[in-house]
């Protein structure tokens, strides 16, 4: 079981079937900020969507196709992230993260992503690792700004958001450029 240590308080998990419901719970008590920007929480309404999303998560990561972890601050399960749209054959990937609202403004985040995304060059070897946000998302932006992500474009229209499309702005870090 994938376990890491990102350092004394915070702690990355491979999500199991017993996270169902304290995830579910977390999502739920989250629902009405995580909605600002994550397409995915209407179709999240019961314990069984949120074992369908760990099952799924589960199958990616025997398949090699992603890898999506349970972030504990203080041992409290208070968010995700994931590797998401992993290509071995250019050996690049994206992260997509979400955080409980009252988790937010202790820097988790921020060293949650650059653990991950240290990870992602050393331990999976990737070349380049991507982060999208919705361009008014600034919280989220400010994640790969911090970590000197390279900021290249707008991805025009690029996400569904309910009833809505919303642009992208992409970040990049190349595995040359990384220093941790």
């Amino acid at each position: 079981m994938f376990y890491h240590r990102v350092d004394d308080e915070i702690r990355l998990k491979l999500l199991e079937h017993r996270d169902a419901e304290p995830l579910f719970r977390l999502t739920d008590q989250n629902r009405d900020y995580l909605r600002q920007w994550m397409p995915w929480i209407d179709g999240t309404r019961t314990p069984d969507d949120t074992r369908h999303f760990i099952e799924e998560a589960r199958r990616k990561l025997a398949h090699n196709e992603g890898m999506t972890v349970g972030i504990l601050y203080e041992g409290k399960l208070c968010g995700v992230i994931d590797y998401h749209a992993m290509n071995h054959a250019n050996k690049r990937t994206a992260i997509g993260y979400w955080l409980a609202e009252n988790m937010q403004g202790r820097g988790i985040m921020t060293r949650v992503c650059r653990a991950f995304t240290g990870y992602a060059f050393s331990a999976l070897e990737m070349n380049r690792v991507e982060i999208m946000a919705g361009t008014e998302n600034f919280k989220s932006r400010a994640i790969p700004e911090r970590l000197g992500f390279v900021y290249e474009g707008t991805a025009r229209q690029a996400m569904r958001l309910h009833d809505r499309y919303i642009d992208l702005a992409m970040y990049s870090m190349l595995a040359e450029d990384w220093s941790g």
